[in-house]
């Protein structure tokens, strides 16, 4: 009787080895880490492996400083851009065309005049903007929108003075054109960022249908692509596709599919970008030059209906993986590294606007790897559509529902 327990004992115990194994085989992204349980709990949905451990459902953090947050106006119309005036007011776009000024005690002025013509259907509008690096001299802005055409819509980027007495900008200028245009009306991408050398680096979406989606992967087309030009709109020397045979020289990196964040990091001054997936494999990206991101032919993602992209791979020589990827998607939006010391642990941490996900994520981002997610302000339940950090230190942030949120310590 006592062999017989003993033999039970043993294979009970291989039974739950085994188990054990198998486990961690399957769900070895699910691993907690010494940081704390994976931030992700909800299933995926793709069965998909990652090219190394980290790049998906990394730890959870948890901000210690106290924080507090609170709605600085509710009074704004589907606004997508905000930046931060010297004087700690803020200059926002709102989706269907127009541009004001909000103060930071949410006082809401009048449309601004002088913007050139948006098609605001879809998911087009006036979109990104940012401010001249020598904007406290010149006054200058420069701003992505989706310009109407005979031949379709694109993604454009302009350049205006504003004027003294705030009320238009004057002489405002397209200084470029995606291509080809295409009468769909989304993915249009939409940031724009200034890089440490004062060059303009922006976003352009691949236009989201398959006949133009495979054009992110051309170095003939525009769309799908992140480029660098001057404040002029020429081409920067030295950019990476110059000489290339048939490539456009503005191009900076390829293979993207709809890049709505953009952050330049306060001391590498190194540009990361963020990117919608499909179903599915939303992506943070260091971008490097002439890098090749692969969409649609590599991807973390399905088709909406379920079915692989194309191949269905998400890894191929020559073309770059993503530092980090989501699935299920969070839908990033605008984004910002944090370079105030008002909340220590967040110095240098990025902060992303996530759409469907409902909340703010906060990246941990140690020798360019993610460290730990948090996801902060989800009981709102708003779209956070881009974020900035105000003169002040503390990080502001517009929803798609109209508000714009101040978040500080206590």
């Amino acid at each position: 009787m006592k062999k017989r327990t003993l033999t039970l004992i043993f294979i009970g115990s291989c039974l739950m080895v085994l188990i054990s194994c198998s486990k961690k085989k399957n769900v070895v992204i699910e691993e907690p880490t010494p940081s704390g349980p994976p931030v992700e709990k909800n299933p995926a949905n793709s069965s998909y492996t990652p090219a190394f451990i980290g790049q998906t459902r990394i730890a959870g953090v948890t901000t210690a400083t106290k924080i507090r947050s609170g709605i600085v106006t509710s009074s704004l119309t589907a606004p997508w851009g905000i930046a931060a005036l010297p004087d700690g007011r803020f200059l926002i776009n709102e989706k269907a065309g127009r541009m004001r000024i909000v103060t930071a005690t949410g006082t809401v002025g009048e449309p601004i005049t002088g913007i050139p013509t948006v098609n605001a259907a879809g998911q087009g509008g006036l979109l990104g903007l940012c401010l001249d690096p020598g904007f406290a001299s010149n006054r200058m802005v420069y701003w992505s929108f989706s310009e109407p055409g005979a031949e379709g819509n694109r993604t454009a980027i302009a350049k205006g003075r504003l004027a003294d007495n705030e009320r238009s900008i004057e002489g405002a200028t397209v200084i470029f054109r995606s291509n080809p245009a295409y009468a769909g009306t989304n993915h249009y991408g939409g940031r724009v960022v200034f890089d440490h050398s004062g060059n303009l680096f922006a976003s352009t979406g691949e236009r989201s249908d398959n006949v133009t989606r495979v054009q992110a992967q051309s170095v003939s087309a525009s769309i799908g692509k992140i480029i660098r030009i001057t404040k002029e709109g020429h081409v920067v020397p030295g950019n990476p596709f110059i000489g290339q045979a048939g490539a456009l020289a503005e191009l900076y990196s390829i293979g993207h599919r709809n890049p709505q964040g953009l952050a330049v990091h306060p001391v590498t001054g190194e540009i990361w970008q963020a990117e919608h997936g499909p179903r599915g494999g939303d992506e943070l990206n260091h971008i490097q030059a002439g890098a090749n991101y692969g969409w649609p032919t590599i991807t973390y993602g399905l088709e909406y209906s379920g079915q692989p992209v194309l191949t269905g791979i998400q890894q191929r020589d020559g073309m770059a993986q993503p530092v980090y990827y989501w699935d299920p998607v969070v839908s990033p939006s605008g984004m910002t590294f944090y370079s105030s010391d008002r909340i220590p642990e967040w110095r240098h941490n990025l902060f992303i606007g996530a759409l469907s996900g409902m909340h703010i994520v906060r990246l941990v981002i140690e020798n360019n790897k993610v460290t730990g997610e948090e996801r902060l302000l989800a009981s709102e339940k708003q779209r956070f559509r881009d974020i900035t950090q105000g003169i002040d230190g503390a990080l502001y942030v517009i929803t798609d529902q109209g508000r714009l949120y101040k978040i500080d310590r206590e």
